[in-house]
């Protein structure tokens, strides 16, 4: 049961881009979740996901040796979640709003500038895994929200 939570329904297991497909599943997800709660919602709900995840991930680095395994895409969902629930999503803007969520979040995930990285770097256990992410899905927000007004008042 901890694998299927930690790597979010196994997506975590994909031979290629782990990260990447947890985050695809994870806005899936999110995105299917929307139209039935409010956003304020989902960030709830993301926020209690992420105090179990901290501790599930604790015990499993303890189990199986290892910092922040390439599986564990806990951290994906919770970052892409944080990023819908502050982007201004709604159901008008959802496909748009959603891909440039997902597209700034891998970059702020991939990239880790300034105190994301620091973050990744130096922070041990649950806390690290999940910290880094949940800071991506910050600026991913924020990124997201800008870029739609750019485009609203420039392209739209």
């Amino acid at each position: 049961m901890r694998k299927l939570f930690l790597t979010v329904f196994y997506s975590g297991l994909s031979p290629k881009a782990p990260g990447t497909v947890g985050s695809f599943i994870a806005l899936i997800l999110g995105l299917g979740l929307i139209p039935f709660i409010p956003l304020s919602t989902l960030f709830l709900l993301t926020l209690l996901i992420t105090v179990i995840a901290v501790k599930q991930i604790n015990i499993y680095e303890q189990e199986v040796g290892e910092h922040d395994s390439k599986e564990i895409v806990i951290d994906e969902l919770a970052g892409m979640w944080i990023a819908l629930s502050i982007s201004g999503i709604t159901q008008d803007n959802m496909l748009i709003m959603g891909g440039l969520a997902f597209i700034y979040f891998r970059i702020f995930d991939i990239w880790k500038p300034s105190i994301i990285g620091r973050i990744d770097e130096k922070v041990e256990g649950g806390w690290g895994v999940m910290g880094d992410d949940i800071l991506a899905g910050i600026a991913a927000g924020i990124a997201a929200a800008g870029t739609y007004q750019l485009l609203i008042k420039f392209v739209l």
